[in-house]
C-alpha cells in the first residue's frame, strides 16, 4: 500500500495548524509529499544547529578540534582574571562536548533571538566569555543557542573558514544544497544555531544523509561514529512529551524511538532508524507537539 498523507494532512487542517510542506523518504526513496503550496527555501531556525553539528564532527576527524578542547585554547583574549569568579566558573574552561550537548552552566542562557538583536556588543564571543557561569558545566541541561554559536566560531577559529564555507565542499554541495544562505554574526562568524535558509525537499536529503550514518553516494561525508554518538541521548532534560526524551549533541530524542533536528515554528527533520525512513516538514506554527502528535498517529503506523 502507497504511504497517504491524506490524514496527515485533514487533521492538520481540522487543528488550524500552519504546515506548509511534508516530506516522506522510505528505503532512500520519496514515498509521499504535500505541499500546501510550492516547497520554497525557508529559514529552518534551529535545524540549524544540527548542521553546525556536522561541521565540528569533520573538524573533529580532521584533527583540528576536540571534544575535550577548551574555549581558552582558541579565544585566550577573552579570559579575563576576577577575584570573586571562581575558575571552574568561567567560560574558557567550558569544553566542546560542554557546548555540544548545552550543558554548559548558564542559568539563563546568553544571544537569544531577542539579545542578538539588541546587542551592542558586536563581538559575541568576547561577549558569551565575559559572563561568569551560574553552575558547573557539565551536570544540566539548558537550551542555549549561544552554546551552539559559540560551536560555530571555535570551528571557525580551528579550520580558517566559516561554518557555511566550510561545509560547503564538504556537506552541502555534495547533497545537492547549492547557494546556501545562512545569517551571520555582525563580525561574519556563521549564526550556526539559527539562520540557514533551505527549502524542505533539501531538508529530507538531510535526513537521508544521517540515516545512512553520513554516507552519501558511495561517500562517507561524516564519520558515521559521529552520526551515531550525536544522535543518541547524551544528558537528561526536563520538558513534556517529544522534549522531554533526553538530548543528544545538537539532536533531540523522541517518543518512538527516533531522534530530530528540530527548529522553531514546525520545522522538522525526524530520523527513524528502525523504518528506513526520514520525515522532514516545514511550518510556520508554534504548537509544534501537536504537528509531531499527528505525525505519530498518521504517518508513522504506516511506515
Amino acid at each position: 500500500m502507497a504511504l497517504s498523507l491524506t490524514g496527515f494532512v485533514d487533521r492538520v487542517t481540522e487543528q488550524g495548524l500552519n504546515v506548509l510542506s511534508s516530506r516522506v523518504l522510505q528505503h532512500g526513496e520519496l514515498a509521499a509529499q504535500w505541499d500546501l503550496t510550492i516547497d520554497e527555501r525557508r529559514i529552518q531556525h534551529s535545524i540549524s544547529k544540527s548542521f553546525t553539528c556536522m561541521a565540528a564532527g569533520l573538524a573533529i576527524s580532521e584533527g583540528k578540534l576536540s571534544l575535550h578542547t577548551k574555549l581558552k585554547e582558541f579565544f585566550p583574549q577573552y579570559v579575563f582574571e576576577d577575584a570573586n569568579i571562581e575558575p571552574a566558573m568561567h567560560p574558557g574552561d567550558l569544553t566542546l562536548y560542554d557546548l555540544l550537548r548545552m550543558t554548559s552552566g548558564h542559568d539563563n542562557p546568553p544571544l537569544t533571538m531577542t539579545e542578538r538583536a539588541s546587542l551592542e556588543e558586536k563581538d559575541w564571543v568576547k561577549y558569551y566569555m565575559s559572563l561568569p557561569l551560574d553552575r558547573a558545566p557539565g551536570e544540566l541541561f539548558t537550551y542555549s543557542s549561544g552554546d551552539t554559536f559559540i560551536i560555530s566560531a571555535l570551528i571557525q577559529a580551528a579550520t580558517g573558514q566559516t561554518v557555511q564555507d566550510y561545509l560547503t565542499p564538504r556537506l552541502f554541495e555534495p547533497l545537492g544544497i547549492h547557494d546556501v544562505y545562512w545569517e551571520t554574526s555582525p563580525l561574519g562568524i556563521t549564526l550556526g544555531c539559527a539562520g540557514l535558509v533551505i527549502n524542505n525537499e533539501e531538508l529530507s536529503r538531510f535526513g537521508q544523509f544521517l540515516l545512512q550514518r553520513g554516507l552519501w553516494e558511495g561517500k562517507q561525508l561524516v564519520p558515521a561514529e559521529w552520526i551515531d554518538f550525536v544522535t543518541r541521548k547524551q544528558i537528561d532534560n526536563q520538558g513534556s512529551s517529544d522534549w522531554s526524551q533526553g538530548y543528544g549533541c545538537q539532536f533531540w530524542m523522541c517518543t518512538h524511538d527516533v531522534y530530530r533536528a528540530d527548529g522553531a515554528y514546525g520545522q522538522f527533520c525526524i530520523v527513524l532508524s528502525d523504518q528506513d525512513a526520514v520525515i522532514a516538514i516545514n511550518s510556520q506554527e508554534e504548537h509544534m507537539q501537536e504537528i509531531l502528535d499527528i505525525v505519530w498517529a498518521e504517518i508513522f503506523p504506516q511506515l
